[in-house]
């Protein structure tokens, strides 16, 4: 028999989400007549909008014939999604990014995860806390993270967020060679501004660091004054690589697309002090292991940034932070700690009197039949706290508030 990678064995239980679903399957199997309502799994519900699904079926009947099919495409994306991204997203931010600086992908998880690829197996790596669990498990199943000591990675570099610092990271207390933010953050729903962001530009241009800037849900910031991504900060094409998806922003959570940008002038060192472009290291990562996202699903995404597009993306968005609103100013109201909710379609609330998260999560999953996330799923930080998504129906949404109303107001 083989012998095995045994960083996966020091994983600890099962993904976070798959535990949640398990959860909740075992509550649904033992109580069929009662409905649950998911705010749990971040997980779009609308339907792709019309300019996007026209689309996409042009671009399949483009494929049933022999002028117009398609073979494999490019690898790093087609000309036509590679600059609607950076005339969309950051010509009109005046923000330069070269054509092949650009790496259309399957997904933000999946480049967020396959990052790691590019760092050395001894590399330091720096976490917020809480965090989106895939930053830290790719870098599990490498060895970065060292050993699970029941709460936390022994060797990770943890940047607690909470109350108490605003759920503002405080840079790192000593060198590390990655740093992994994400914002508008996932799970806490907070955001960062300009000159908070800039204190992390310029800690890793001053100490050699790596920034991975997951902008995921950059398309539901309501305020100029918060950077949708990282390149509006001076120095950030030094230090930077920015992930972004369509998923959340225009639905494609289920038809898979997303992409992102590694500068020229991002470099990493080698052993022996060679500098190496981080941007020539991941086309090369690429063109071996992907095949690149389909002719129709990229179509697609192209639509998107089509006056059309964006018109009808902005009204699903609108839509999910109505009912980030209404989860808010709901729990709020009924005397809940909350965060978040106002830059992102998450909603961080801490648990009542002390409540671990888990036990949380019980307890709204059997007297409310709301399913959430809990919060130390995300990290030691995360204890005490609990996730709940806007991407329900606004009918659900409000259904979901009444139900907690009736398991009892903290006020």
């Amino acid at each position: 028999m083989p012998r095995i990678n045994e960083n996966f064995q020091k994983l600890p239980g099962s993904y976070l989400f798959a535990e949640t679903a398990r959860r909740t399957k075992a509550y649904q199997q033992a109580h069929s007549d009662r409905e649950i309502i998911r705010l749990g799994i971040g997980d779009v519900t609308q339907p792709l909008v019309p300019a996007v699904i026209r689309a996409m079926h042009e671009a399949v009947e483009e494929m049933g014939h022999r002028e117009t099919f398609r073979g494999y495409g490019p690898d790093f994306g087609y000309d036509f999604l590679v600059n609607a991204i950076r005339e969309g997203d950051y010509a009109g931010r005046g923000i330069d990014i070269a054509f092949d600086e650009v790496f259309v992908s399957d997904g933000a998880k999946s480049d967020v995860g396959n990052i790691q690829e590019l760092f050395a197996p001894d590399a330091v790596i720096a976490v917020t806390d809480p965090v989106y669990p895939v930053y830290v498990d790719s870098n599990a199943m490498a060895g970065r993270a060292g050993d699970w000591l029941g709460d936390r990675w022994d060797r990770l570099v943890y940047l607690p967020c909470n109350e108490e610092n605003g759920f503002v990271p405080p840079v790192p207390d000593r060198p590390v060679d990655v740093i992994y933010l994400c914002y508008p953050n996932n799970p806490t729903g907070t955001v960062l501004t300009k000159d908070q962001l800039k204190v992390f530009v310029d800690w890793a241009k001053e100490n050699g660091a790596l920034i991975i800037y997951d902008a995921a849900y950059r398309a539901y910031i309501t305020s100029g004054d918060i950077p949708a991504s990282i390149y509006e900060i001076e120095g950030a094409k030094d230090v930077a690589i920015e992930c972004n998806s369509f998923s959340k922003t225009a639905g494609f959570t289920g038809t898979r697309c997303a992409y992102t940008v590694i500068p020229h002038t991002v470099k990493g060192t080698t052993s022996d002090g060679q500098t190496v472009e981080l941007n020539a290291m991941w086309k090369r990562r690429m063109a071996t292991k992907f095949n690149g996202v389909s002719y129709p699903v990229q179509r697609a995404a192209a639509a998107v940034y089509t006056d059309e597009g964006q018109a009808q993306v902005r009204r699903v968005i609108a839509g999910y932070m109505e009912n980030a609103r209404i989860i808010r100013e709901g729990l709020i109201g009924l005397g809940y700690k909350v965060f978040g909710g106002e830059h992102a379609p998450y909603i961080w609330m801490k648990t009542p009197d002390g409540t671990d998260s888990w036990a949380f999560f019980d307890k709204l999953l059997n007297e409310c039949q709301v399913v959430g996330t809990p919060g130390v799923g995300f990290g030691p930080s995360g204890e005490g706290y609990f996730r709940l998504t806007a991407f329900n129906s606004t009918e659900k949404t409000r259904e979901a508030i009444d139900r907690i109303a009736g398991f009892g107001a903290r006020g």
